[in-house]
């Protein structure tokens, strides 16, 4: 074996070789008789649904391994014929636009490199253009980054020289450069595109919705449209519409072609003007993305080689001070415990029996230590399964083991507390549901589109009692069960569902049915409901315990109530009209015998001047 293994390797270079040869000899031919082909790729302006332009690709013949755009431009750049390929692609690319007499504006793919050379500063694609008939205006020279960029003086003046002569720039694949936010500063382009990566899953992204929605500000501050790359479902579409980005294209819109469609599929268009809102993907809570570093304090450190006098002198002189880390070498060794040092320091002879020796005769030589990546969920596991000194001192924080400072359990325990609160409103604990600001920030959005939706308040009967009968655990049980329920019954794209709090629900329908869709909801809580009472509470229909008054009652079998109202016009101003609204239509459906659904149709189809006469 190990006399074959270098004739083996020897014998792959070769292969490889010597199809960058062929690759090298192939592309002599493409080049020398013109056998690129030019495919276009539409792209959609989203507010009217018509066609803005074209983005001209290259592919090579068919039957060559050239075909790829990828493999086509490797063979240039080693041939040291990317200069010329990319001449004849813009060439071959306005030939064939021209040709097909295509509507809208034409991007033409251009290097940074490219663009900077003298033949195309010195108007040569210019007096192509103009021979063809085309006025520049039709024309976007689209650099596409694939190398770092170093001179962007040099860079903005061709830019410049460019737009001078009627051209419009747009840059390619923002966020997925080398330096592409600096590039947008310097150039100032007319068109971003967002790379396809941000757009494609956005709509169950929060981080894509996030990174998207951030350029789009940017873009709306300098005068930029933006492109959005790479849309394949129907689902992102909505999403990127929905933000305000101007332009979409990919796959869902059209494939690129030779010969390209002259208008978007009449689905794409009409879902264009539709007046719904989309469903936004929400973060994750912050509790579980926030780590120790957020605890960081900076307090002084002693070496080892010091004294217990010169830790004592350093307690005294700072009264705040609740602990000092022993650290050499950038190196903790453990903590000095105020309380237990000073203690100790009290005692009879302790101050002359220790004064000059080593501080570490007062540390603790096992502190908890933790890095400052650990989230603050497993360091509040860390602290509460630790030792109840570890309550009280607190704890290291390093990086890769190294001291970076202290944290104090007071502090953590105030950042959790605090964390939590904020999560809740936005995502509840126990479902992940969103809770109250995700949930009106939606009713917002839907009452701003105008278009009909239902806002569905949905709460369980007699919940506090079986809370009482069964339990805690199967309390959560069941609220976890109502969870799952009504996300089932509901579309993910078109339909909310969040988690008020405790037992109470909302779900907020675009979908035509939502009224078969409560009922199911319903119908499935019944059913299920049955796995969580004891036979003999079934048979009875009920069970026994304690009022809020401290009564020993009966009480029915726990079930749901629904109250729907139907938003449509102008009938409500705000969330808080329609939370209003909800809460009525919720204490009438509980008025209801088993799980009821009760719709509040008295406002539905009346403006708000019709309701004020």
């Amino acid at each position: 074996m190990e006399l074959t293994e270098p004739w083996i390797q020897q014998d792959d270079a070769s292969n490889g070789h010597a199809a960058e040869n062929g690759n090298l000899s192939r592309l002599e031919e493409i080049l020398a008789t013109r056998q690129l082909t030019s495919f276009f790729q539409p792209i959609l302006n989203l507010a009217s649904g018509q066609i803005f332009g074209y983005e001209a690709l290259i592919r090579g013949p068919s039957d060559s391994p050239l075909h790829s755009p990828a493999n086509l431009f490797k063979a240039a750049e080693m041939g040291n014929r990317l200069a010329e390929l990319e001449r004849q692609c813009r060439h071959v690319a306005l030939e064939s636009y021209i040709k097909q007499q295509l509507p809208g504006r034409l991007f033409l793919n251009v290097s940074p490199e490219c663009l900077l050379q003298a033949d195309f500063r010195q108007g040569e694609t210019l007096r192509l253009i103009h021979r063809l008939g085309l006025n520049p205006s039709q024309v976007v020279i689209e650099l596409t980054e694939n190398k770092p960029i170093y001179d962007y003086n040099l860079l903005r003046e061709a830019a410049h020289h460019y737009r001078s002569m009627g051209f419009e720039i747009a840059m390619d694949d923002l966020g997925a450069g080398f330096s592409s936010l600096r590039l947008w500063s310097e150039l100032r382009p007319e068109f971003v595109k967002i790379d396809m990566h941000f757009v494609q899953g956005i709509n169950h992204d929060p981080v894509k919705l996030q990174f998207v929605r951030s350029i789009q500000v940017i873009a709306e501050s300098l005068g930029t449209r933006v492109i959005a790359e790479g849309i394949e479902t129907q689902a992102e579409l909505d999403v990127i519409r929905e933000i305000g980005i101007a332009f979409g294209q990919g796959y869902h819109i059209a494939r690129p072609k030779p010969i390209p469609p002259l208008s978007a599929p009449a689905e794409v268009v009409d879902s264009l003007t539709l007046n719904h809102v989309t469903v936004y993907p929400q973060n994750t809570p912050l509790y579980k993305t926030v780590t120790a570093r957020k605890l960081l304090r900076a307090v002084p450190t002693i070496s080892p080689f010091m004294t217990t006098d010169d830790a004592y002198q350093i307690f005294t002189r700072d009264a705040e001070l609740q602990v000092l880390p022993v650290v050499q070498d950038s190196l903790p060794l453990g903590l000095i415990s105020r309380f237990s040092m000073i203690d100790r320091y009290a005692r009879l002879y302790q101050r002359e029996l220790y004064s000059k020796k080593s501080c570490t005769h007062f540390m603790d030589g096992q502190p908890l230590m933790v890095e400052h990546s650990l989230s603050l969920q497993e360091l509040s596991r860390l602290v509460a399964g630790g030792e109840r000194r570890h309550l009280a001192d607190g704890f290291i924080i390093t990086e890769t083991g190294k001291y970076l400072g202290v944290g104090s359990s007071q502090d953590l325990i105030r950042e959790i507390t605090e964390l939590q609160l904020q999560s809740a409103r936005y995502a509840n604990p126990l479902t992940l549901l969103p809770g109250n600001v995700p949930i009106n920030e939606h009713i917002e959005r839907l009452l701003q589109s105008g278009g009909p939706f239902s806002v569905c308040y949905c709460d369980l009967d007699n919940f506090k009692p079986f809370n009482d009968r069964y339990g805690y655990r199967k309390g959560d049980d069941m609220i976890q069960m109502v969870a799952g329920i009504l996300r089932e019954t509901s579309d993910p794209e078109r339909d909310f569902v969040g988690h008020i709090g405790g037992d109470d629900f909302v779900t907020i329908f675009q979908s035509d049915d939502w009224e078969w869709r409560c009922r199911q909801a319903l119908q499935r809580f019944d059913a299920a409901a049955q796995h969580l009472f004891d036979d003999e509470d079934k048979l009875r229909g009920g069970f026994h315990a304690q009022s809020r008054q401290g009564e020993a009652l009966f009480f029915p079998l726990t079930t749901l109530s629904i109250g729907a109202v139907p938003v449509s016009g102008d009938a409500y101003l705000s969330h808080h009209d329609i939370a209003a609204a909800a809460a009525e239509a919720k204490k009438q459906a509980k008025r209801g015998t088993g799980s009821t659904l009760f719709i509040e149709r008295r406002k539905l189809g009346r403006t708000r001047s019709q309701q004020e006469s």
